[in-house]
């Protein structure tokens, strides 16, 4: 068993040799997930749950403390009810999936498996909605979804998964629009400061926007093969799915109105994002904030007459290092040794190994190894839960450092179409180019090189130029990259 075992663990194929297969190999062997007898579905194991709570505690909590409640809204989305708006059934349709029976008996009207919500909210908000006084509707859910897609792959892109999905309505455009800003914000600094995972905020094209929606706003981050990957969505709708749904209330004039819509969601996705943007050969790289396990303390010894003395001192260490917040679990088991320990879990990527031997415990210290870089500390143990806490709160920073760098040095300009081709052909990373702003340009772009405009950031600076492929004017650069 154990020598099966320690094969598995260092049998993990190398990111230059093959990133999608590390990926793969990486998930399942860190025992995040497994594959389900569902066509494109997987299991979310323990370990990889917990990765999940975690970030939801942290995400919910940004998500109230800008006046947003948590509700639920049914699975089920009646046909007529989907079909009311034409666009964005249209922009889903292929990936619909249908509940047609009711145990034996066909159903009148078939039955979407959520897709997304605005359905079924437009139906409600138009319900709960009759004065200016009802608004704003500040409404966030937390559940799962089904989109019946052609290619998955486990946490990028599945046929079910879990997100959360806000939605709101508001009586003006100006306050739709701000929520818009303020949501794109708070999933900036999520994925920044709670993920170490660096984002660039802008718009969508037209074409890369949210079916039925003005304007959709964007995070992309980028993966350590070159790929970017799209982290976070935020809609403002306008008053599109209002007039569908007829979402209407008196205002201070005495008019009726259309209320303004936004909606905003991350999902499942940003833990493959975690996975990519800071694995390493070794397997997993978590950052401190969000790792289900922050310290694995591992007990070593030798004759039985060291191993009480030393399990003791471990208990005494774990005890106060959850006394003090720290998730901390000790590996006690017998049967592998403690390099076998130190492989496995630097794969699951727990942040900071303590190893405490005999002369550890004669010494009445422990030494501390970091998961990024493998630095080693001796600690006193009196000491050990105010550095553990300094030493986490140093490797959240540095993974994110580590990951902007990598951004910077994988981040070219490109002043024409050859150029950019040969970048990402050879790089790969993010290309910054003029666009013209021509959805024809856009395609053909994307038909040379394969990338795609990830989105025009809200930061550019006013910099006039000819686009990349027609030489149309162009006044500031936006992102391209392939993508996942």
């Amino acid at each position: 068993m154990a020598e099966d075992t320690q094969k598995f663990v260092e049998d993990l194929s190398e990111q230059s040799d093959d990133f999608s297969r590390w990926y793969l190999e990486v998930i399942q062997k860190a025992q995040l997930a497994d594959y389900a007898p569902v066509r494109g579905c997987i299991v979310f194991r323990p370990y990889g749950y917990a990765l999940w709570e975690h970030m939801q505690r942290l995400l919910d909590a940004r998500i109230k403390a800008t006046g947003h409640e948590n509700a639920y809204f049914p699975l089920l989305v009646p046909e007529s009810l989907l079909q009311m708006e034409a666009e964005h059934v249209e922009g889903f349709a292929p990936q619909v999936a249908w509940v047609t029976h009711g145990g034996d008996e066909k159903l009148e009207e078939r039955l979407a498996i959520r897709p997304t919500s605005e359905a079924i909210i437009g139906k409600m908000y138009a319900k709960w909605v009759d004065s200016w006084r009802d608004l704003p509707i500040l409404i966030n859910q937390w559940a799962n979804v089904m989109r019946w897609e052609k290619v998955t792959r486990p946490f990028l892109r599945t046929t079910e998964f879990l997100w959360q999905e806000g939605h709101t309505a508001h009586r003006t455009a100006e306050e739709a629009q701000e929520e818009t800003l303020k949501m794109l914000e708070v999933y900036r600094a999520f994925a920044e400061e709670d993920l170490a995972i660096p984002v660039h905020k802008g718009v969508k094209s037209d074409s890369e926007k949210f079916p039925g929606a003005d304007r959709t706003y964007s995070i992309e981050a980028l993966m350590r093969d070159g790929k970017a990957l799209q982290a976070g969505t935020s809609h403002n709708l306008g008053q599109h799915f209002a007039k569908v749904y007829d979402i209407t209330f008196q205002d201070q004039d005495g008019e009726r109105r259309h209320v303004h819509q936004t909606s905003w969601g991350v999902s499942t996705r940003l833990i493959g994002a975690i996975i990519m943007t800071h694995g390493d050969d070794a397997g997993l790289r978590m950052p401190p904030r969000v790792a289900p396990v922050q310290a694995v303390i591992i007990p070593i010894y030798k004759k039985d007459e060291e191993k009480a003395q030393v399990l003791a001192f471990a208990d005494r260490v774990h005890a106060a290092l959850l006394a003090e917040g720290v998730r901390a679990k000790i590996d006690a088991r017998d049967n592998y040794t403690p390099g076998w320990k130190y492989n496995e879990w630097e794969l699951r990527g727990v942040p900071v190994r303590v190893e405490i031997g005999p002369r550890d415990v004669a010494k009445d210290s422990v030494v501390f190894v970091r998961r990024d870089n493998r630095e080693k500390a001796f600690v006193p143990a009196a000491e050990i839960p105010a550095r553990m806490h300094a030493l986490l709160v140093a490797m959240q920073d540095d993974l994110f450092e580590r990951a902007r760098s990598f951004r910077a040095e994988s981040t070219r300009s490109a002043d024409d179409l050859r150029t950019m081709g040969a970048i990402l052909a050879e790089h790969r990373g993010f290309v910054s180019a003029h666009w013209c702003g021509d959805a024809a340009c856009e395609a053909a772009i994307k038909a040379e090189t394969s990338a795609t405009i990830r989105n025009l950031p809200l930061d550019a600076a006013e910099d006039p130029g000819p686009c990349v492929r027609c030489d149309k004017p162009s006044a500031r650069r936006v992102l391209f990259a392939k993508s996942y």
